[in-house]
């Protein structure tokens, strides 16, 4: 399965960013999918998810500010962030897969991720 993330730019603090992710499968019908992130010298890690059903989860640093969504086709998933802050720059990724892959970053492949940099 292949991941193509977009919208990711140069924006200062306080700013949004929406980020897409498209893929030309049906995986995001059928199973959960997640965006993550990487910063420079960090592990790469689990920014937001949402279920099959539409449940939603955020890691703490971003709760409030970052929306994951899924359009109707489900062929594109979504993450809203608003309130950008330095710390948000990274190379974030998208990916899906069960509740377990995700949660383990346990995937075949990943793409090329879309670069973040919130800075004034």
């Amino acid at each position: 399965v292949q991941f193509a993330e977009s919208g990711g730019g140069l924006v200062q603090p306080g700013g949004s960013l929406r980020l897409s992710c498209t893929t030309s499968g049906t995986i995001f019908s059928i199973a959960n999918a997640a965006w993550y992130r990487q910063a420079p010298g960090k592990q790469r890690e689990l920014v937001a998810s949402i279920s099959r059903l539409g449940s939603t989860s955020y890691v703490d640093s971003v709760k409030d500010r970052f929306t994951i969504s899924r359009d109707r086709a489900r062929t594109t998933v979504y993450l809203q962030m608003n309130n950008l802050k330095p710390e948000d720059t990274a190379v974030y990724y998208c990916n899906a897969g069960t509740p377990e892959a995700i949660r383990r970053m346990d995937f075949q492949s990943w793409g090329q991720g879309t670069q973040v940099t919130v800075s004034s």
